[in-house]
């Protein structure tokens, strides 16, 4: 790509004259096929959610989370009314359409509208949800909302560098790695260097098509096991 010069010779990024900052995030609920995303409310989600955790056999998915685990309801339920009325982060809990319940949430966060950058993070999922449709079409009603309704140019997810996990979720659903900010954080009275990776507005075209692909119910068989996976339909569509 040839660089845009300045008058002095100089390069500089792509002209953005019709740019006029994203929309802030408004707490509309979210529908999908198989899910809903909707604001966290302590007196409807937290007992269906603080169940939903307790399905995990021990605490590991809240090593790398700044909060919890929660030893009781009561316990959970307080931390959800001290983020439920927050606009940023904006916490959502993840409703499966099939039960009702709420399996999991997650936020949007870091909003800066007029650079058009939002984040994904609080990702909370039970196991009720990891490794289902709802885990990814959370993901996808998400993409959309920010690049279509809200116009931001860039989604971010940031991780532990030592979250295995986090960062595979990361890859698998098209987001670029950037690269490890060293001595980012201090939590729980530990380092943490954090991992970077971004959505742009450019690679969401084909990720809406992958992701589309990946949800239809023609890409599961009778015991509801995929046909195609996501990263296998993504190299087809075309790079993220």
């Amino acid at each position: 790509m040839t660089a845009r010069l300045n008058e002095f010779q100089q390069p500089v990024g792509a002209a953005l004259p019709d740019w006029q900052g994203a929309r802030l995030p408004d707490g509309r609920t979210l529908a999908g096929r198989y899910c809903r995303i909707e604001r966290i409310d302590p007196e409807r989600h937290a007992a269906e959610l603080y169940e939903a955790y307790r399905d995990a056999p021990d605490w590991r998915d809240w090593t790398y989370l700044s909060v919890g685990p929660f030893d009781s309801l009561d316990a959970y339920r307080r931390y959800l009314e001290t983020v439920a009325g927050l606009s940023d982060p904006m916490h959502h809990a993840v409703i499966d359409l099939a039960s009702g319940q709420a399996v999991g949430t997650i936020a949007l966060m870091r909003i800066d509208a007029p650079n058009g950058v939002i984040e994904v993070g609080s990702v909370t999922y039970s196991p009720r949800m990891k490794r289902t449709r709802i885990a990814t079409e959370t993901m996808a009603l998400l993409l959309g909302h920010v690049f279509e309704d809200l116009g931001y140019r860039r989604f971010e997810w940031k991780c532990d560098a030592l979250n295995a996990p986090s960062r595979a979720a990361a890859s698998r659903y098209g987001f670029t790695f950037e690269g490890i900010f060293r001595q980012a954080v201090v939590t729980r009275g530990r380092n943490r260097d954090t991992a970077w990776y971004s959505i742009i507005d450019s690679d969401y075209p084909a990720l809406h098509a992958a992701y589309g692909r990946w949800l239809d119910p023609a890409n599961f068989d009778g015991q509801g096991r995929q046909i195609e996976t996501l990263a296998e339909i993504r190299s087809r569509v075309g790079p993220a």
